[in-house]
Order: structure tokens, then sequence, then C-alpha cells
């Protein structure tokens, strides 16, 4: 069963592209989207979007991804627009209520931001294999040897975390199934109600939390796993393409700073 942000395995040129490549985009990309504003958030949209149909990824799959994160964006939204002064809007205000351009403006850049971080994350997830991911992080980690910091180690807390994430994702839609079958409420409207149906998820999830790592423990040590520098199956080689990719976002970056 697919989980949200879970890698998908198939051929295309995105996901034939060097993990070191794809990692070094979603970072200037990222860059990218704290910088611009408006048409330049238009473009960094475009970017994801013609990635998304390189790797052959259906744009409703990829929105899925930010269904865990919409609340927290939607109050992020609503605190700009209500407490960002400003000119009011012409409905508004309408008793304490008031919205005003400058609010409205900036909610809508500062959620879109937050859109796009999300997307160009889940993308990478997607098109890039967690064995892969590792490995790019370890090579771009390596400067981090002259203090005393692993690379291999903090590559392997990322993407177990990476992995973690739909793996919970999943947890958690199986808990809410089984409270459903067995009558619960999850949607209460009182307040107190609300947070008891929390509660009964949130007890569950923790102790499938804590077993999985368990296992996880007991699967790394039952394979010899030890802290330190280790050898590949595959190394990764650059091709033109990738270079050439890298070469094209540093002229965006630096299109983008200049503008």
């Amino acid at each position: 069963m697919y989980s949200l942000g879970q890698y998908i395995p198939r051929e295309s040129p995105v996901h034939n592209r060097d993990p070191r490549v794809k990692i070094i985009g979603v970072l200037g990309l990222s860059i990218i989207i704290f910088k611009v504003s408006g048409a330049g958030l238009i473009g960094a949209a475009a970017i994801v979007a013609l990635a998304a149909f390189l790797a052959g990824i259906p744009t409703a799959r990829l929105l899925k991804t930010l269904r865990p994160v919409l609340p927290l964006f939607s109050i992020l939204f609503l605190l700009y627009i209500f407490f960002t002064p400003g000119k009011p809007l012409p409905v508004f205000p309408i008793g304490p209520v008031q919205i005003s351009y400058e609010g409205l403006n900036l909610g809508i850049i500062q959620a879109g931001r937050f859109i796009l971080l999300v997307l160009a994350a889940s993308l990478l997830t997607m098109t890039t294999s967690p064995a892969h991911m590792v490995i790019g992080l370890e090579r771009l980690l390596q400067p981090l040897k002259i203090t005393g910091i692993s690379p291999q180690d903090v590559a392997l807390m990322v993407s177990m975390a990476l992995r973690f994430i739909p793996l919970l994702d999943g947890e958690l839609e199986h808990i809410k199934t089984a409270q459903l079958a067995r009558g619960a409420n999850l949607n209460p409207r009182r307040l107190s109600a609300k947070i008891r149906a929390i509660g009964c998820l949130a007890a569950p999830l923790s102790m499938n939390v804590f077993r999985r790592c368990d296992g996880l423990i007991e699967a790394m040590e039952a394979r010899g796993y030890r802290q330190g520098p280790r050898t590949h199956l595959y190394e990764l080689v650059m091709t033109r393409t990738d270079y050439a990719v890298i070469g094209a976002f540093i002229i965006i970056l630096v299109t983008a700073f200049i503008l």
C-alpha cells in the first residue's frame, strides 16, 4: 500500500538523476522559495510541477502529501490575514473581524512558500530510494569529518527519519480504522472530547512507534551494523546531465538573488 512521501520506483529523467543532484536541487529551490515572492513563487511552483511531470508522479498523489500539514498551514494563513495591519478589504471589518489587503497577500505568500517546500521534499523522497538517499547524503556530508562528526551516522539518521514519516502516517490510518470499527467518535464537538479522542490515537501510536524502533534495532544488530565508514554495493557517478542540472540550478539561484 502506498504511503505519503514513499519512494515510487520507476524509470524517469528525475528518478535516474544522481541523488546528490536532487538533494542540492531541493536545497537550492528552498533558498529560492524563501528569497522570492509573487511571480518568483509562481516560477518555483512551475519548477516543482515540471519535475513532477518528468518523474511521472500524478498531481493528485503529490498533493496528498500536504494532507498532514494542511491544518498547520491553515492556522498560519489565518494568523497572517487577521493580525496583519493595513488597508481593510471593502467587505471588512464585520464587527471585530478585520482583514487587510496586506494580511491577505502576506498570508497567501507565506502559506504558498511552506506548501512548495513540502511538495519539493515529497518529490525528493518519491523519486529517490532510501538507499540512494543515504549514499547521497553521506557523500555531501563528507566535510563534516573535520569536525569529528561521522557523515555516515548523520545520513543514516536522516534517512531513517524520512522512512518513518510515511510509516507513521500508515500506522495512524490503521489505528483510526480500528477505533472507528469499535464505535469510537474521533470528531466530537466538545473540546474535552476532542482531547480524549487525540489521546485514544496517541497512546497506541506511541506504542507502535516504540515497537517498530525495537524491531529496527534488532534487525540492525542482526546484520552486524557498526558505526564508522562503510562500503556500498553501488557507487555514485555523476553524468553530464547531472552537471547540467546543477549548472541550471546555479543560474536560477543567482538570477533569483540578482532580481
